[in-house]
């Protein structure tokens, strides 16, 4: 199955031009602190986290498949005099020679395309690992919200029209960007959601170009993503949120597993 994501021509632009900054910033930043570099930041798109975690005076390359993402993510990195290696390449064909200590996922985990390439990703990720290294995985829950929730009893009309207003926002260029999205299909059977996407650029309010893109996102509970990660070879699994404190029932929509590589264990004496 064909990986269907979004991340290019006018949308990789806007990651590239208002996708900064965040209150996970100092999060993943902790989190490096505690387990060390080197850094991969697996998903890194446009830099939002990779960039401040170089500014710490971490060593932290970089992997997306959307190379049109990495190249925004190397012009901002070189407009604040920094470089990274930077490598397009999705999670399940991740494929570097370098071993960390810290791997970061924000943002991109369930985007693999089917169930076996995310966990193919995984074991990809635990493989990139330096003994006792650690993954640090934030997730989304799926349809948290009450209407998100019913849908899978209770098909919805899809596709959803698109907003009457996206968020328009004016580009470094002067002209405006403005984007759209809307969900277009939910199977509750396969565990998975299409949204679509529209960018489109004005100059003095007239359209003058415009992107749809569509992202499939394979949708997983919390103990099925600890299936995964147990299932890849990752033990010492924890799971918290951005504020430190554990994930609570009908409260905590994003959540964060930080697990450990498992470290080769020597035979039994015989």
């Amino acid at each position: 199955m064909t990986v269907t994501t979004w991340h290019y021509g006018l949308i990789a632009r806007w990651w590239a031009e208002f996708n900064h900054g965040g209150d996970d910033i100092d999060f993943f930043r902790r989190q490096v602190e505690k387990s060390g570099g080197p850094v991969l930041d697996a998903g890194c798109g446009t830099g939002r986290v990779l960039r401040p975690l170089l500014e710490a005076g971490f060593r932290v390359d970089g992997a997306d498949a959307s190379a049109e993402m990495l190249d925004w993510c190397a012009k901002d990195l070189a407009a604040h005099g920094l470089r990274a290696h930077l490598t397009a390449q999705p999670m399940h064909h991740l494929d570097l020679e370098t071993r960390y200590r810290t791997i970061i996922v924000c943002g991109a985990f369930g985007l693999g395309g089917t169930p076996a390439n995310d966990l193919e990703g995984l074991r990809r990720l635990h493989d990139h690992l330096q003994a006792n290294g650690v993954l640090v995985l934030d997730h989304h829950l799926p349809n948290f919200d009450k209407r998100g929730w019913q849908a899978w009893v209770d098909p919805p009309d899809l596709p959803r029209n698109w907003p009457e207003r996206g968020d328009r926002r004016v580009a470094k260029d002067g002209s405006e960007l403005e984007i759209k999205t809307r969900q277009v299909a939910f199977d509750p059977l396969e565990q998975t959601t299409t949204l679509e996407i529209r960018a489109s650029q004005f100059r003095n309010d007239e359209l003058v170009a415009r992107d749809e893109h569509q992202i499939l996102i394979n949708l997983y509970l919390k103990n099925e993503v600890v299936l995964m990660l147990r299932s890849t070879g990752f033990e010492d699994i924890d799971i918290t949120t951005l504020t430190g404190a554990p994930p609570q029932p009908w409260h905590d929509e994003r959540i964060v597993f930080i697990a450990r590589k498992r470290q080769q264990r020597l035979p039994c004496a015989t």
